[in-house]
């Protein structure tokens, strides 16, 4: 274990107040709140934002980012987009000056260890191409580079009249594959829209879908899965998928029930 590390005085940091600090390489936030500092690393668990930057309430530190909330006690993460808590550290006062301690693992108040479990969080998980360039793909391709996959659910939808509530209640079938909650309840579609095909007999559908992290590793298979649910029906001939920042996502965007499901009320 390291060991204690001068990070500033206290009169450096007003109460409440915060400052970046830098202990043994690392980047800390440190905060002073009702009399008390506490420590934790100066990353978002979500997208890696700087939370020293954020918005102070009480002991939450707010991403400025996304907005995802962290205890500045202990470190965990307290409401979406994040579902990781970053790490705390030990600190100690003596003699007019803050002192940190950097542990590996992360630490609660007083030492204790930090719970290897976080509170119900959610984060949308889309990944954008490089350019602005959109992703498309014919029915036939998605049916080939998908045969691993299970079975679609809700099979009955691909023969009803091809709607933007048909094409949205398809999309309730893509979920998040670390909340299993889907995408629509997560607010994460933005439009639907329809254009005329070759065929005649069908239709183009364009899709604007939201991300809330440009890193998300499970953005690749979201855009797949999106692609494969709506191309399953019979007046498809093709599927759009335009990654969109504006508006950004926010969580006052679920819908009550991903809320229920996420058990954030």
């Amino acid at each position: 274990m390291s060991e204690f590390i001068h990070a500033a005085n206290i009169g450096d940091v007003t109460d409440p107040g915060k400052m970046l600090v830098e202990i043994d390489g690392e980047m800390i936030a440190l905060f002073h709140v009702g009399g008390s500092f506490y420590a934790i690393d100066d990353v978002c668990t979500h997208d890696g934002g700087p939370l020293v930057d954020g918005d102070l309430q009480d002991y939450t530190i707010a991403c400025p980012r996304h907005g995802a909330k962290f205890d500045i006690r202990t470190g965990s993460a307290l409401s979406m987009p994040a579902i990781r808590p970053t790490l705390s550290h030990d600190v100690k006062v003596e003699d007019g000056s803050v002192f940190v301690r950097i542990r590996e693992n992360g630490s609660g108040p007083n030492g204790n260890p930090m719970p290897s479990t976080t509170p119900p969080a959610t984060t949308a998980h889309t990944n954008p191409p490089q350019t602005a360039a959109t992703n498309t793909r014919s029915n036939n391709d998605a049916t080939t580079e998908t045969t691993d996959r299970p079975p679609v659910e809700g099979q009955s939808l691909t023969s009803q009249s091809l709607s933007e509530d048909l094409v949205r209640e398809l999309l309730k079938q893509v979920k998040d594959p670390e909340l299993f909650v889907n995408i629509v309840d997560l607010g994460l579609i933005y439009d639907v829209s329809f254009s005329p095909s070759s065929d005649e007999s069908k239709q183009l559908v364009s899709i604007d879908m939201t991300m809330t992290s440009p890193a998300c590793p499970a953005g690749p298979q979201l855009i797949a899965d999106t692609k494969r649910v709506v191309g399953t029906h019979e007046k498809v001939a093709d599927v759009e998928v335009r990654i969109v920042m504006e508006p950004p996502w926010t969580p006052d965007r679920m819908t009550d029930d991903a809320r229920d499901q996420l058990g954030i009320f």
